[in-house]
């Protein structure tokens, strides 16, 4: 079976048919289809350019121009070769096309095609080559600039649960795929110029080479030289600058395209007509210039109707298409208007509730950034999916009562935190802990109380270059509620909340369920395990292991504490998993024997009565221990857990809340075996 022609031998083959044209002689029809295909592809590329959405659609460019100037010259010295050798025979000396273009153009006098060839360089080498290069190299600068904190970007919304790992992937790729084609542009800008500035010699050389040829060797009069080696010269280089042009002014068009979406006759319609004022004065300068003494009034008179002509119809249809838009909303407001609420309703309350001053608003209407509504569904789905249930839906509304630029997250109608923000600002932090010194408004971050300062927007670049942390304000008040979230999550987790968890259990763990559900605990007991589990941020979502291990423990025991801690023994696995090292290791700082002794000691009562009764000198001694242990590893870089016996474990957990809240506490039942301990210190 015979197969088709491959497109990389067809594309191999045609540059070495380029690299042949340099060296060998072309005949006449040859050189003719060749310069005919020379001018339809510069035409192909124009419409490509043009018609593209993206410059990145035709990524290729740099090659197809690097093409299309061998071509051009390659054709350039076989026309040489053709007007030097055959010159004295007649203008047809170099086939049809150079002296069809010769004769066209100079209208029988070749001083007026040698001024015309030199407007065509002048316009392509001065002013749409050297434009477009320039625009092509800032392109470039800006674009490399900018990856970082695009690359930062991307890492946030992904972390953020905005995007998936595939989008996130193609917007790397996307982005890596942006700045390599800026930075080929800025490069293949210079065969553009290079071609010009070749083409210009080669014209003079064929001028000034081809009479001194005709005048010694062919013994032709002067003005027959002249007159004919110009016409073929001049035919020669306008038949290389018009493809050359047409290439100059689709490179120009491409670079200059950046951050317009859509093909070029669309997006400038689409920007022109979106202000029907600017065409009405444009009627109006119009029809005055034409009213001036001297000026013919038709061509002015048809512009000025034309603008205004146009101003009227898009004016007509936006007010059109806003009285529409306006009866629309009219009768979807009058289809869901509700009915009066019932009283009952104002019993209601907002579990997550977010109030902004008016100043904020912006925050949940914008619509070219990352809004914060859509950043609140990503924190709920990427907390559903590390904790293992979902949060109830947040309300966002504004407070007049509130500053401009102060917001307030209340949880079950009580405040559970605030803070202010600064639209179009930046929160830098130095991930050290220090303060940084760019400038602006020192303030305390609301999240975790750390030195932070609000930037100017456009001081981004040089904070990224410092190595600073940059967080927008949506970001800031999205990070803030995180964190009150995790603070919040027992009460978070309401009795409906675990039926709707326990109703979406298997067939087989139902049973399971059915088994222990009266007879050993009851429904709102196995919420208040899972509350108890919340309060130490400890996933729920291994649900099932979860019961197995209420369902062990409260065979012997109706302590929910007790009940707990037997869980979390179970929970091994996933309690170091969830606090190992990047190393792979477990830090651990361990209680020392005295401590265990002290705490083993002042335990007092009995069953579901003991209770921890540690004297306030001890206990100051401990609460200084403790901080002075876990700081000396947090300046070594380590975040290691507090590991005690499994009797006080509860009691010493405690304590540390009250202080240290999100240090985790580990007793030894829950160090699962094929864990890798690291001691980073004792207490």
């Amino acid at each position: 079976m015979r197969s088709p022609l491959r497109g990389d031998v067809a594309l191999a083959v045609g540059i070495l048919a380029i690299l042949v044209m340099l060296i060998l002689p072309m005949p006449r029809w040859l050189l003719d289809f060749a310069l005919a295909i020379s001018i339809s592809f510069s035409v192909l590329v124009l419409m490509t350019a043009l018609f593209i959405n993206k410059p990145l659609e035709f990524s290729a460019f740099p090659a197809v121009l690097l093409i299309a100037t061998m071509l051009r010259l390659g054709l350039n010295i076989a026309s040489t070769r053709l007007i030097l050798s055959h010159g004295h025979e007649g203008t047809g000396a170099a086939g049809d096309i150079i002296e069809a273009f010769g004769a066209f153009v100079m209208n029988g006098s070749y001083v007026i095609g040698i001024i015309v060839f030199i407007i065509l360089v002048i316009v392509n080498f001065v002013v749409i080559t050297k434009g477009s290069g320039r625009i092509a190299e800032v392109a470039a600068r800006f674009s490399l600039d900018a990856m970082p904190g695009k690359q930062m970007a991307i890492d946030a919304d992904l972390s953020s649960g905005l995007i998936s790992e595939d989008e996130a992937r193609a917007k790397r790729k996307e982005l890596e795929s942006e700045s390599n084609f800026f930075g080929s542009m800025d490069g293949a800008s210079k065969f553009v110029r290079g071609d010009a500035v070749a083409g210009l010699l080669i014209t003079g050389i064929n001028i000034v080479a081809g009479m001194v040829i005709g005048i010694m060797q062919h013994d032709m009069a002067v003005g027959d030289a002249a007159n004919a080696f110009t016409k073929l010269t001049i035919g020669d280089g306008l038949v290389s600058q018009i493809p050359a042009l047409i290439i100059s002014i689709a490179a120009g068009l491409l670079v200059s395209k950046a951050g317009v979406e859509g093909a070029a006759d669309k997006a400038l319609v689409a920007q022109f007509s979106g202000y029907p004022q600017g065409l009405t004065m444009v009627a109006i300068i119009a029809l005055m210039a034409g009213l001036l003494p001297g000026m013919p009034l038709l061509p002015f008179a048809l512009m000025s109707a034309l603008a205004g002509g146009s101003a009227y119809v898009i004016h007509r249809r936006t007010r059109e298409a806003n009285a529409a838009e306006v009866a629309r909303a009219a009768i979807e407001q009058q289809e869901t208007e509700p009915e009066e609420a019932p009283i009952s309703e104002a019993l209601a309350m907002d579990v997550l509730k977010i109030e902004l001053g008016y100043g904020l608003l912006p925050l949940i209407n914008e619509v070219e950034g990352r809004r914060l509504t859509d950043q609140l569904k990503a924190l709920r789905r990427s907390l559903a999916q590390e904790m293992g249930f979902v949060m109830p839906s947040v309300r966002i509304l504004d407070n007049m009562v509130l500053e401009s630029d102060e917001y307030a997250i209340s949880v079950k109608e009580m405040r559970a935190g605030e803070g202010k923000l600064k639209l179009n600002h930046l929160l830098v932090m130095d991930p050290g802990g220090a303060q940084i010194d760019m400038g602006g408004e020192h303030v305390k971050e609301p999240a975790f109380g750390l030195p932070a300062t609000w930037i100017d927007d456009n001081m981004r670049e040089e904070a990224t270059f410092r190595g600073y942390t940059i967080v927008d304000p949506a970001t800031v008040l999205a990070t803030h509620f995180t964190e009150i979230l995790r603070d919040n999550m027992p009460e978070l987790l309401s009795f409906a909340e675990t039926e709707k968890l326990l109703d979406e259990l298997s067939k087989e763990h139902q049973k399971l369920l059915d088994d222990i559900v009266p007879s050993q605990i009851t429904r709102s007991g196995i919420q208040r395990v899972l509350q108890n589990l919340l309060a130490e941020r400890v996933s729920i979502r291994d649900l099932p292991a979860i019961l197995e291990g209420i369902a062990e423990a409260s065979s012997h025991s109706q302590n929910l504490n007790a009940v707990t801690e037997h869980v979390r023994s179970r929970l091994a696995r996933q309690l170091c998993h969830q606090n190992i090292s990047p190393d792979g290791t477990l830090s651990v700082i361990t209680l020392s024997p005295p401590w265990e002794q002290a705490f083993a000691e002042s335990l007092i009562g009995q069953g579901d009565e003991r209770q921890l009764a540690l004297p306030p000198t001890k206990l100051h001694e401990f609460v200084t221990a403790v901080r002075n242990a876990f700081d000396e590893a947090a300046q070594r870089g380590e975040a290691p857990v507090l590991l005690t016996s499994p009797a006080i474990r509860p009691y010493v957990r405690s304590l540390i809340e009250r202080f240290r809240g999100q240090t985790p506490v580990m007793s030894q039942n829950e160090v699962h075996p094929k864990s890798r301990l690291r001691t980073a210190g004792q207490v």
